[in-house]
């Protein structure tokens, strides 16, 4: 009686494609677990801002300051002009605080990047998932804004805003998320976990005050010094991006500006961080 030798089943092993997108599938479990807590922490902000500034503020009226945000003249209500930069602002500020803090975690003495590097995925590509994941944080982040500053407005203060082109919306999203998160990638490369006060103070916070979120580029002109250097600062192409796509009614930098950009910058941003990104986990 014959026997035959039972055959080999060949080892399968995880192309870089299905490593990537599992990776990817890993975030947005984490991202469905907590999302009760990410909801909380990224409509705080832009709540008490709206808030504040489209119901308080013209309830209080001229002698209180509200004048100055009550559309006089038939101009754009404050609302109006508010729109756009919370939206950017929290697309910016998720999609960077999504991967700089958690990167300085891996980064620091217990190096607990080294098991994402074992992962059957290049160097490079693991960064690239880092700024996708993140950007994506950025995204739902910019989503879960729109409810808050679109409702809560005193009477009469309500915000006008439509998207009469859909392209530009989503290019705008999309690019300005992934720039972002391109950015912040960068700098948890670049600045030593035991520092990260230096983030707020010298990135976070004059990024938000200089970053076109109250008042649109356009504005500016009187200060012209300012608007140039602002020009540094890649939250102005985001909030003014979105500013064309939902109010174009007030004034805006030009499109091509803005999505050259957004493109542009976040493909030179991501590669930069990519770069960096390798260098420190092989180091």
């Amino acid at each position: 009686m014959s026997t035959t030798a039972p055959t080999k089943t060949p080892a399968l092993r995880p192309t870089v494609a299905q490593t990537f997108v599992a990776m990817m599938a890993r975030e947005v479990r984490v991202m469905r677990r907590n999302f009760l807590s990410t909801f909380i922490r990224v409509l705080i902000q832009p709540l008490m801002f709206v808030f504040v500034f489209s119901y308080v503020m013209p309830k209080i009226g001229p002698g209180g300051g509200g004048a100055m945000f009550a559309g006089g003249s038939g101009g754009p209500t404050f609302s109006t002009v508010l729109v756009p930069g919370l939206v950017g602002s929290s697309i910016v500020m998720q999609a960077m605080m999504a991967v700089v803090f958690p990167l300085m975690m891996e980064l620091s003495w217990q190096r607990s990047i080294t098991d994402r590097a074992l992962a059957p995925l290049p160097i490079p590509l693991l960064a690239a998932q880092k700024i996708a994941a993140a950007g994506l944080q950025g995204l739902i982040g910019g989503l879960l804004v729109f409810p808050a500053v679109l409702l809560i407005h005193a009477k009469g203060q309500a915000p006008s805003v439509h998207i009469d082109n859909w392209p530009m919306f989503a290019l705008v999203m999309v690019a300005g998320s992934l720039l972002a998160a391109s950015g912040g990638l960068l700098l948890g490369t670049l600045i030593d976990p035991q520092k990260t006060q230096v983030l707020f103070a010298l990135v976070l916070l004059p990024m938000t005050m200089l970053g076109c979120v109250y008042y649109p580029w356009a504005a500016m002109h009187h200060i012209r010094w300012l608007q140039i250097l602002v020009l540094v600062n890649p939250e102005v192409y985001v909030n003014e991006g979105l500013r064309a796509a939902l109010t174009p009614q007030v004034g805006h930098m030009p499109v091509w500006a803005f999505s050259t950009v957004l493109v542009g910058g976040t493909a030179v941003l991501s590669w930069l961080a990519m770069r960096t990104f390798t260098r420190r986990v092989l180091t």
